[in-house]
């Protein structure tokens, strides 16, 4: 099993029923990550983001829990 670590920023934006997220943003690192997110949440029309990992094998679709 071949596992990579995928980083990513998730913003989040305003919908009719609370928030809902918008398009995620692989990063290179953890901390491009949080960088990013932290970017994203100060952006108009974002109302937050957060920066999260995941690791698996895209071979299998075999994906963890986001950490």
């Amino acid at each position: 099993m071949a596992e990579i670590t995928y980083y990513v920023a998730l913003p989040f934006v305003p919908a009719e029923d609370g928030i809902a997220p918008a398009e995620a943003v692989e990063c290179f690192n953890p901390n491009a990550a949080v960088m990013r997110a932290e970017a994203l949440s100060r952006k108009p029309g974002y109302v937050g983001a957060v920066a999260f990992s995941r690791t698996g094998d895209p071979a299998t679709g075999d994906f963890g829990m986001p950490s």
